[in-house]
């Protein structure tokens, strides 16, 4: 069982939300666009929020590192698969932006597999705002090729792409402090 304070509540509506946000997207009911732009304006207000309060209220829980992390991915994912279906993205931005989220899932676990915390960077930080304002674009803009939301789009793009890189090296460097840090033991005696 978790604890079921503000933080991991929040982070639960969000998780709670992507569904809601899909319907809302791909299924034709009245004002279906201002609904999803709405409710993902909502759950990702409410990502900023949880983490700010689990730090000012000292109630970061293991629950809350896990998921938090885990609901923006689904968020973000869910939001561009729906898009994709609806042509209002193309499908390789999609693969980019989900192939990189995974990549990064992958990295956290095996550094926490060899005791290294790799702690979110101001990339990654920058990144989701990024990745947050072209998606809701896509999502409210009347036209999805308008040049300002193709501009979005890309530098969604180049940013998630650029902190993945950024956690990748990082990791190494990591691994390789740790390595010179470990202590060496000689080979045993008379062999």
């Amino acid at each position: 069982m978790f604890p079921l304070n503000l933080p991991n509540l929040l982070t639960l509506l969000r998780i709670l939300l992507v569904p809601v946000l899909v319907v809302a997207l791909t299924e034709e009911i009245k004002d279906g666009p201002a609904i999803a732009a709405a409710v993902f304006v909502v759950a990702a207000l409410t990502d900023g929020l949880d983490g700010y309060i689990a730090r000012s209220r000292e109630s970061i829980t293991t629950f809350g590192k896990v998921m938090d992390p885990v609901a923006d991915k689904l968020l973000i994912a869910a939001a561009l698969m729906a898009l994709v279906s609806l042509d209002r993205v193309a499908a390789w931005v999609a693969m980019v932006i989900i192939a990189r989220e995974f990549a990064v899932s992958g990295l956290r676990i095996a550094a926490g597999q060899q005791g290294i915390v790799i702690p979110a960077s101001g990339l990654g930080k920058i990144k989701t705002i990024v990745q947050s304002a072209a998606v809701l674009a896509l999502i409210a803009a009347p036209q999805e090729d308008a040049v300002w939301v193709l501009g979005l789009v890309y530098a969604m793009v180049l940013v998630t792409v650029v902190s993945g890189a950024d956690y990748f090296l990082n990791f190494r460097r990591r691994l390789e402090e740790v390595s010179r840090a470990a202590p060496v033991t000689p080979p045993p005696a008379g062999e």
